[in-house]
């Protein structure tokens, strides 16, 4: 919920969404959150026994460092995620982000034995100029790094100009 809610309501929105998981038999997919990185620990109490996974929002390209707000992927790993997002529209807006940048973060986070879910999409200009195929292509090749496969990475497909 990016940065909507406080932690008690995280946690409860949350909780209340594992156990609406876990009256599912067999569930056909597996589910992970990506809360804000205050929320993380107190989810990864709340999550025991759950099936839900967790992930972060993003981490840093060094393991280690002066880089005061940041997290690094050793300390995403070491908090309880499996999974981490990068590249995401709004940190590539926000923050400058660039696909060398992203590629670093998601090499940063293989090594740390992360599973990135790396996000690609076009601006709404781009698509009305029928730009989308080769900046989503673009992005693809400039954000994965060398030891990306489909056992530590996911591609999430979310254009810009339908995020709300």
């Amino acid at each position: 919920r990016k940065m909507n809610l406080g932690i008690a309501e995280g946690v409860a929105l949350v909780v209340a969404l594992a156990q609406r998981l876990a009256a599912v038999s067999n569930p056909a997919c597996d589910l992970a959150v990506c809360p804000p990185a205050i929320l993380i620990p107190p989810l990864v109490e709340a999550l025991k026994g759950s099936a839900i996974m967790l992930g972060a929002q993003d981490c840093h390209s060094e393991a280690r460092g002066a880089h005061t707000g940041d997290i690094s992927a050793f300390m995403v790993k070491d908090a309880g995620c499996g999974f981490v997002i990068l590249g995401h529209s709004e940190r590539r807006a926000d923050h400058g982000e660039s696909d060398a940048e992203v590629k670093a973060k998601a090499a940063a986070a293989h090594a740390a034995d992360l599973i990135t879910i790396i996000c690609i999409g076009e601006t709404q200009d781009q698509r009305d100029q029928a730009q989308a195929a080769d900046v989503v292509a673009a992005q693809l090749a400039g954000s994965l790094p060398s030891d990306s496969s489909a056992e530590n990475t996911v591609i999430a497909y979310e254009p810009v100009w339908a995020i709300g």
